[in-house]
């Protein structure tokens, strides 16, 4: 028994209070020292959720060997995804620096291509872009070139920064990797902690890790998936028209495609328009039949099959929250964006229940 001199200590509601206190510190500390490779420790989460349901399969195949379970998983995951956007990046920017060479030396101008599919349109629609100030075509061709040659050049210093960087992307890649076997080897263990742990509802904390989960899956075996068939098909139909750089223009299609409202037509129909107008009427008729039946016809097709209703919520809200994530974070936020807003509707939603007030999903 305390004597009554002794500082109140003891205090339930002061204990509750300083221990908190110390928890929220400690957490932000721990946060702190991992922010240096947080893009290594997100996609290991975001890998291990995704390869989660292969991980408990092999499980049981194996009779309960985890370890080893998770070592296959592991190697499955860094043949099938991990590698291919390694040597994927590698080639776009190989190939963007020779693209950057040939705009520096004048032996691509992009500007002249441009001004010249102008000259071709109907003299009525020439009239309208004049109307709007798209009549100076020498200025609007030297903007062109500018801007073909600046985006170009950022592909082009990236050969020397990823020079620079190896060291710590093979650090990021090693702690990427390392954390992944135990995350799915002990991810169950971790998730069961951390649900305890959470001072909420069972069925709230249920509901959310449900959402997160089927969010997270969802945002990489449909968006990204999706996006990589319409950009291979992309670049395949580039390539085989004769089109310079189709990896290039088939990784932006790719990139393109993640956003609902706009898709990989912004690259492939100005390019099919073009060659109509310049006289390569077959070429565009090709690429604008491969366009509209088959690259515009994949997100109908698979989307469905790969993602079904796991994130049900509106285009508009995927596009804005997709945007705002590649602003924010950069290529983390495609997934990060999308997720946080799917949490956010289904915490209001779940926050609104008694009410029966219901956000879109």
């Amino acid at each position: 028994m305390s004597s009554p001199s002794e500082p109140d200590m003891q205090n339930p509601t002061f204990e509750q209070k300083a221990f908190i206190l110390l928890l929220v510190l400690v957490t932000i500390a721990f946060f702190w020292i991992l922010l240096p490779f947080y893009g290594a420790v997100f996609w290991a989460m975001v890998l291990a959720v995704v390869f989660s349901p292969m991980q408990e399969r092999l499980i049981r195949r194996m009779g309960g060997r985890g370890n080893l379970a998770a070592l296959l998983t592991l190697i499955i995951c860094l043949l099938v995804a991990i590698l291919p956007v390694i040597f994927i990046t590698s080639a776009v920017v190989a190939e963007g620096t020779a693209l950057y060479q040939k705009l520096e030396s004048g032996e691509l101008d992009a500007g002249a291509y441009v001004t010249s599919g102008i000259r071709m349109l109907p003299p009525s629609i020439q009239e309208q872009l004049a109307r709007v100030g798209i009549s100076n075509l020498d200025g609007l061709r030297e903007q062109i070139s500018k801007g073909a040659m600046a985006g170009s050049q950022y592909l082009a210093t990236k050969v020397f920064a990823i020079g620079q960087g190896t060291f710590e992307f093979f650090i990021g890649f090693f702690v990427m990797l390392y954390l992944l076997f135990f995350l799915l080897r002990d991810g169950k263990d971790l998730v069961h902690r951390i649900r305890t742990a959470i001072p909420l509802a069972d069925t709230t904390k249920r509901r959310l890790q449900i959402k997160f989960t089927r969010v997270v899956r969802a945002t990489v075996k449909g968006n990204v998936l999706v996006a990589a068939v319409q950009g291979a098909l992309g670049g395949f139909i580039f390539w085989a028209l004769g089109i310079y750089s189709p990896l290039l223009w088939g990784v932006l299609m790719a990139f393109l495609s993640l956003l609902p409202a706009a898709g990989a037509g912004i690259i492939w129909a100005p390019v099919a328009i073009y060659l109509m107008l310049s006289g390569s009427l077959m070429q565009g008729i090709i690429l604008t039949a491969f366009g509209v039946l088959v690259i515009g016809l994949v997100d109908n097709i698979l989307r469905p099959i790969l993602v079904g209703k796991d994130t049900r919520m509106p285009d508009y809200l995927i596009l804005i929250s997709t945007l705002g994530g590649l602003a924010l974070l950069g290529l983390n936020g495609f997934v990060i964006g999308p997720l946080v807003a799917a949490l956010f509707v289904a915490s209001w939603n779940l926050f609104g229940a008694k009410k029966k007030v219901r956000l879109p999903e």
